[in-house]
């Protein structure tokens, strides 16, 4: 018998609840209904706004409770709790001391999944490095599942992968947060402030982040971004192999450039992997990208493979994407840029200044840093959401701040902050969407915001 069916084998006959009715909990509640699972499923939206689902799960024999009340007498079971839902929630508290146990999508996955686990996270660059894993992986013939926090949720998958498989995952702090086990590689491509409306200190969110690594063995391998003060520090915490990035030293063991390409040094001896010509995703920050991925496949994917990859992969959707040209203006998509170091990321890529439409939901992160860039690379700034007034702010507090060299717009929304960017660009110019914030306060997610814009750059007439 399979590891996810003896799990839900030890949950018959007992009362399971199942909190969020979103992506990553949906696939979950219909696996346990299907096993015959008493649920009950708890989320905070009205009946409503979730009619898509509540019949659906109904139907399937769950019980509903919506509203504001909905974690009112939690005392089931087991509690599976969505990943946007902080661990410690009085609520939950309340229902551990009650006896039950609280446990997530993502930790059962890790508990039942039987193929070789590759995890990557970091503050900036986690999807783009995931993709190119399993890139490499599916270019070397290897059959690769691709989730976490991008994809599909993989817990319905478990059950007909193979121990030679590969699950490749993006993990959030949300995720790695309560996991008590880690992958057998993990990728830990940069660490910044960021979510700290979610975590209340820096603290808590690298705690959380280092739980990537904190519960391997001697036999797994941990990657870590040396040019990153923070993330060089946790390398001494690491129970396991511990193999080191870097774009700006030549390193006597590890990834790292020389000559115009990405080299890698171990103990077979010293290689050049790809040659940074033959890469056509731009931005030093892919660069780092491909060094955290190519460490990640070291000795499993043949380096012709990561060649053949660079050279014809454009990058994510949503990751600094051209979306068209319009009267000689060009407009890119990177709606993915939700902290102030994506969107100094994205900037640097340009070699000219930019029109740029910036803010969005708080996290409670400082523009600070994002305001010395902005002035640097930015020429129009045109500013909406929650945060306009706080980026507004860093930017007018920035070194080398001058009124006349750069101009602000206060738009009205975001469409408006569209418009603006429109008729404010010349030709010749680039026009970038990278809010450098969340979405929250006008979309459901980063994915719908850039579709918007998207929609709205290809109305143009």
């Amino acid at each position: 018998m399979s590891a996810i069916n003896e799990y839900l084998d030890s949950l018959r006959g007992k009362r399971v609840a199942v909190i969020g009715m979103g992506v990553s909990n949906m696939p979950l509640t219909r696996m346990l209904l299907r096993a015959g699972i008493r649920v009950t499923v708890r989320d905070k939206a009205p009946r409503q706004r979730l009619a898509e689902y509540a019949g659906e799960l109904e139907s399937l024999g769950a019980k509903l409770i919506l509203g504001d009340d909905y974690l009112e007498k939690l005392k089931e079971d087991v509690i599976f709790r969505t990943p946007g839902m902080h661990p410690n929630t009085p609520a939950l508290q309340a229902a551990r001391e009650r006896g039950s146990e609280v446990t997530s999508e993502m930790e059962l996955f890790f508990l039942t999944c039987p193929c070789h686990l590759i995890g990557v996270t970091g503050s900036d660059g986690k999807t783009t490095t995931t993709s190119m894993i399993a890139k490499f992986l599916n270019a070397a013939g290897h059959n690769v599942y691709i989730g976490g926090n991008i994809g599909k949720p993989l817990l319905t998958d478990v059950g007909s992968m193979a121990p030679e498989d590969y699950a490749v995952l993006e993990l959030s702090s949300f995720q790695l947060m309560t996991l008590d086990r880690s992958p057998h590689i993990a990728v830990f491509t940069n660490l910044s402030p960021n979510h700290l409306d979610y975590h209340k200190t820096m603290e808590e969110y690298t705690a959380a982040k280092e739980h990537i690594f904190l519960h391997q063995t001697s036999e797994d391998t941990v990657i870590f971004n040396l040019d990153n003060s923070l993330t060089q520090k946790m390398a001494e915490k690491a129970p396991g192999h511990t193999v080191l990035f870097s774009r700006r030293q030549r390193l006597e063991e590890g990834v790292y450039l020389r000559d115009g390409a990405i080299w890698l040094t171990n103990q077979q001896g010293r290689r050049e992997v790809l040659p940074l010509r033959d890469i056509v995703l731009p931005g030093n920050h892919n660069i780092e990208n491909y060094m955290a991925a190519i460490a990640a496949v070291d000795g499993i994917v043949p380096d012709q493979c990561v060649r053949q990859v660079a050279s014809t992969f454009q990058g994510v959707e949503h990751r600094i994407e051209f979306v068209r040209a319009v009267d000689g203006v060009k407009y890119y998509n990177d709606s993915i840029g939700t902290s102030p170091t994506r969107t100094a990321a994205c900037l640097s890529v340009f070699p000219e200044k930019v029109v740029l439409i910036a803010g969005g939901y708080d996290k409670g992160v400082p523009f600070t840093s994002l305001g010395i860039e902005i002035v640097e690379h930015v020429k129009t700034l045109i500013l909406t959401g929650n945060t306009a007034q706080s980026i507004r702010a860093a930017v007018e507090e920035a070194p080398g701040y001058e009124p006349d060299a750069l101009h602000m717009i206060d738009a009205d929304d975001f469409e408006d902050a569209v418009a603006h960017a429109r008729s404010e660009a010349e030709p010749g110019d680039i026009v970038v969407l990278s809010p450098a914030c969340a979405a929250f306060d006008q979309f459901k997610n980063f994915m719908e915001r850039g579709d918007t814009f998207k929609r709205l750059v290809l109305e143009f007439q």
